[in-house]
């Protein structure tokens, strides 16, 4: 299998972006995929949700984009979810204005991971809640497209609309193909009427678009990253993990027709 890289963004924060990056990522591993998740964002929280101190990292996301050579030896392996990561830290708040005047500076991240990639079925890039020179870094990487986490509540379709004008102008300027590989709906609950009509006002801005597995709001989900675990490890048969499941399982058909 080629190696398929997507990047999950949203400017929106509290969207379930970092979420659905890391049990999408725990259950392609668990289905027997070879996976690296890249932390993107100076937060460091995805990071932090596979059991990893931020603040003893050696070395990431930070040195890939001031231009480390070989960036593998930063790579770090779960044993226990056989997951890899390329951890951030702190000092990736920095690199924004460290990039200001590099050459190529939007491009740092892709041939990073580019350099890297042939070892990993699945590349999984985490980005910042906001549309800096990061998370443009994160879009010119997607060499098989944006995934797109949004929260089934009114306030994240306002941001839509200039996620979409920010993809399409990287499109437009830098990356022609790049595309929207999918819509994620997370934090659905079906008791509002609020959660369905946001549902289908997404499915009319991104027909054919949107992934069939929704994410509900969880208790459980909410929680995990507390322990450092995946929700495939902490409550594998909450609804919240069962839901990461079924959609590692769409993903994956899809990628193979």
């Amino acid at each position: 299998m080629v190696t398929k890289i997507y990047t999950l963004v949203n400017q929106k924060g509290g969207v379930g972006k970092t979420t659905s990056t890391i049990n999408l990522a725990a259950y392609l591993a668990r289905l027997g995929k070879n996976v690296l998740v890249v932390d993107l964002d100076p937060q460091a929280n995805a990071t932090s949700c596979v059991g990893v101190d931020k603040l003893t990292v050696a070395g990431g996301t930070y040195e890939a984009l001031l231009g480390e050579p070989n960036i593998f030896p930063y790579v770090l392996l779960n044993e226990r979810l056989k997951l890899s990561l390329l951890p951030s830290s702190p000092s990736l708040a920095g690199a924004e204005v460290e990039l200001v005047d590099e050459l190529a500076r939007e491009s740092r991240l892709r041939k990073a991971i580019l350099s890297i990639a042939n070892r990993y079925d699945y590349v999984l890039i985490d980005c910042p809640p906001s549309l800096g020179l990061l998370t443009v870094n994160g879009l010119m990487a997607a060499m098989d497209g944006v995934i797109v986490p949004v929260q089934c509540e009114y306030l994240a379709l306002e941001g839509l609309g200039q996620l979409t004008q920010t993809i399409e102008r990287v499109k437009s300027a830098l990356f022609p193909e790049l595309h929207v590989r999918g819509v994620v709906l997370t934090m659905f609950d079906n008791r509002t009427n609020l959660s369905t009509d946001v549902v289908d006002e997404v499915n009319r801005h991104f027909p054919n678009l949107v992934f069939k597995s929704v994410i509900p709001r969880s208790i459980r989900l909410a929680e995990a990253p507390s322990y450092g675990l995946p929700i495939s490890e902490y409550a594998p048969t909450s609804v919240g993990a069962l839901a990461y499941e079924a959609l590692a399982k769409e993903l994956l058909k899809g990628d193979k027709q």
